[in-house]
């Protein structure tokens, strides 16, 4: 198994409300357009801007200490802008992964975070919001530079989200409870919620502190104690959040972070037999590893958030100018490297061929260059690696017969970016309308009935999320319980609120993110029976 695939390199997902109305807008009738190789975009890449942050945390996390790698191999992280090294990280293995997880067992058994009163928890945490809102413009310029992502996407949608999320968790530290439950005879019966104990989480590149806090935020407010891997091409703000963390008063071995490869940490973690539980977000193809990993050793819950080819259904009543921005939203976002990203655009016959024309000139308006500069909409996407799959999905549209309206090729010379691209013409049965390309690649296939287009939008291996675009409310009922995803966005798309659950239906994953349901994935439930004797009521 590749390093890169078991990280979760064909991955996930995030959180914004409606960055199309804010900055997917901007700038997009500049008059800075040039021609690269018959793509009109609006943005010339120049010499790389210097971020306004340094890179003061690479090595381990480990009993509340940053440590070098027990190996003393470092690997480097690279800048997507330019392909150039960015830092080079503590390189974590199997080894590193047992110091991190007997650190956070002592901490679980011994240690005074799953002891600590709930509301103390919810303090730490909320003080560890508050200090996200101090620093988030460090965090901010930091994943921009190791992950690409607009800077204004950062700053403005992501870091805001990150600690909202962590005051959502903070609120629920200390309404976690169980029942007493009727039994047929002299019993009490009481169900109590307890910590799993230690939790081993895998997360991605595409959204690294979201990811960080969706997994982060209900494991400790729950009373567990983790070990984290974070992806190799973006390891550095989850250890500049982690210093955060215990500077706002968590005990040390309660958060461990292991920096590595899939095939030695990400393995190890996942097969490791004083690991309780496993929650991964990454490839569909990397999730079935890691539980198989789980069941053969010590058959560890797992949950799972996975790939996706979510379809967005643009009705015959849409408004077509209003559809045309919210799919292009839908795909686009994020350089498309996003799990749920809205990537198989089916739109009604009626009004096929004026959403064709629109979509195109909206992705030739597409402003692309450095992340680091105002009103940039797209910048580079994560590494080689995808990069060239991106390229590879391309050439497979154009040679099974799908007209490609605009892009196809890489944009500039240097770094990792590509062209906003378009194909029209689409059929079910081409691999650009079956496979998670993840990348700033938008498919429109044509359709005719209701009925039909739920068929069609069903018949894939994936079920992550569906966007529904339609006046009529008839319409959205039948589409909304005929799809079989785990989220449907009705007129709207990509909205992550902290307490919307977020998870998939069939090979989209295990378990829901997000919400109260997240909670239970860190919980066991225990059933305590006490019998009574002469009791006054039963």
């Amino acid at each position: 198994m590749a390093a890169r695939r078991f990280s979760g390199v064909i991955s996930r997902s995030l959180s914004l409300r409606s960055l199309s109305s804010s900055f997917v807008s901007q700038g997009n009738r500049s008059s800075l357009g040039r021609e690269v190789k018959g793509f009109s975009t609006t943005a010339a890449l120049e010499e790389p801007i210097t971020p306004p942050v340094r890179v003061n945390y690479t090595q381990l996390l480990i009993d509340g200490k940053f440590v070098d790698s027990a190996s003393g191999k470092t690997f480097p992280t690279l800048d997507p802008r330019t392909g150039e090294v960015l830092a080079n990280v503590a390189e974590g293995d199997a080894e590193d992964v047992n110091r991190a997880v007997a650190a956070a067992r002592k901490a679980f058994d011994e240690g005074p975070w799953p002891k600590m009163t709930a509301y103390e928890r919810s303090r730490v945490l909320l003080r560890f919001a508050d200090l996200l809102d101090k620093h988030t413009a460090d965090l901010a310029a930091l994943e921009t530079w190791n992950n690409g992502k607009p800077y204004e996407q950062a700053l403005k949608i992501e870091l805001p989200t990150v600690s909202r999320l962590f005051r959502y968790y903070a609120g629920w530290a200390d309404k976690i409870h169980g029942l007493t439950v009727p039994a047929d005879g002299p019993y009490h019966v009481q169900t109590l919620h307890e910590p799993i104990g230690v939790a081993g989480q895998i997360v991605p590149w595409n959204f690294p502190l979201l990811m960080f806090a969706w997994k982060v935020g209900p494991a400790l407010a729950t009373g567990n104690t983790i070990v984290l891997k974070s992806a190799e091409q973006t390891p550095l703000t989850a250890l500049y959040a982690a210093q955060l963390l215990h500077e706002a008063g968590l005990p040390p071995g309660v958060l461990n972070i292991v920096s590595g490869y899939g095939p030695t940490a990400g393995a190890a973690l996942a097969s490791h037999m004083d690991v309780d539980k496993i929650a991964f977000t990454g490839s569909t193809e990397t999730g079935k590893i890691i539980q198989e990993l789980a069941a053969k050793s010590n058959l560890k819950p797992v949950t799972l958030e996975l790939g996706g080819k979510s379809p967005f259904i643009v009705c015959e009543d849409a408004n077509i100018d209003r559809a045309v921005e919210l799919a292009h939203f839908a795909l686009f976002f994020n350089q498309g490297q996003c799990c749920a990203a809205g990537s198989r655009t089916f739109v009604h016959e009626s009004v096929y061929d004026e959403f064709v024309e629109k979509a195109k000139a909206r992705a030739q308006r597409r402003k692309v260059g450095d992340p680091f500069q105002k009103g940039i909409e797209q910048g580079p996407q994560i590494d080689s690696e995808q990069f060239e799959k991106i390229l590879r999905y391309i050439k497979s549209g154009i040679e099974s017969d799908a007209t490609l309206e605009c892009g196809g090729d890489r944009f500039g010379s240097k770094g990792y970016y590509i062209q906003p691209t378009v194909f029209s013409n689409v059929k079910d049965d081409m691999l650009i309308a079956q496979d998670e390309i993840f990348g700033p690649v938008q498919t429109i296939l044509k359709f005719k009935e209701v009925d039909e287009v739920i068929q069609r939008a069903n018949a894939t291996r994936y079920g992550l999320a569906s966007g529904v675009f339609t006046k009529n409310l008839d319409t959205a009922n039948t589409l909304t319980r005929g799809l079989r995803a785990g989220t449907i966005w009705v007129n709207c798309f990509d909205v992550f609120d902290a307490a919307i659950p977020f998870g998939g239906y069939k090979m989209s994953g295990i378990g829901r993110e997000k919400g109260i349901y997240s909670l239970h994935n860190y919980l066991q439930v225990k059933a305590v029976v006490t019998a009574l004797e002469n009791p006054a009521w039963l």
